[in-house]
């Protein structure tokens, strides 16, 4: 999977245009996901992964990255209008009625190192069951009890403080989002 996404990286550089950078996107995504259930430590068959799927997602995992990147973009959303910005002009992504492209662009760098090891941390540790979940149909959903903890898992890892790459303070993963957007 490394191999497969350092050359799609290497053809970043490369792209003609915004069609064929987003087609690389997509193809280091599906890279990505298809190894996400290998970072879960559990037997637990609930945890089951081999793709992202959403609208309604199909199984736990992508429920909790659902809620997660719903979360994100909302902060995202929120910083981006506290530093002046209007979150519904975006980059990358493409403007759209009620969609935040700005709060969605600003998030793309995070979601690994906030959403997606919230969602391994709480399954790893524990913090959200199987029994955390309700299916109706093809969609999957978390109870008031998982919602609950990992609403709790993500605020938490946006309290925890790191060191900023850049600039070299101490700053926590909220805060990091406004230096970011500033």
């Amino acid at each position: 999977a490394l191999e497969v996404l350092s050359e799609i990286i290497a053809k970043v550089a490369d792209a003609g245009d915004m069609g064929e950078l987003l087609g690389l996107e997509g193809s280091a995504s599906r890279v990505y996901f298809s190894h996400f259930h290998d970072m879960i430590n559990t037997d637990d068959v609930a945890f089951d992964m081999t793709s992202r799927n959403r609208r309604p997602p199909r199984d736990p995992v992508n429920a909790m990255l659902s809620l997660t990147y719903s979360l994100l973009a909302k902060d995202c959303a929120i910083t981006s209008l506290s530093v002046g910005f209007d979150p519904y002009l975006g980059f990358l992504h493409r403007p759209k009625y009620g969609k935040p492209a700005l709060a969605l662009d600003l998030m793309e760098e995070f979601r690994p190192i906030i959403c997606d090891s919230v969602v391994l941390s709480a399954i790893n540790n524990r913090e959200v069951t199987a029994k955390d979940f309700v299916k109706v149909g093809k969609s999957t959903s978390l109870t008031d009890r998982g919602r609950r903890s990992l609403i709790g898992a993500y605020e938490r890892r946006m309290d925890t403080l790191i060191r900023h790459p850049l600039f070299g303070y101490t700053v926590s993963y909220r805060r990091i989002l406004e230096v970011q957007a500033r």
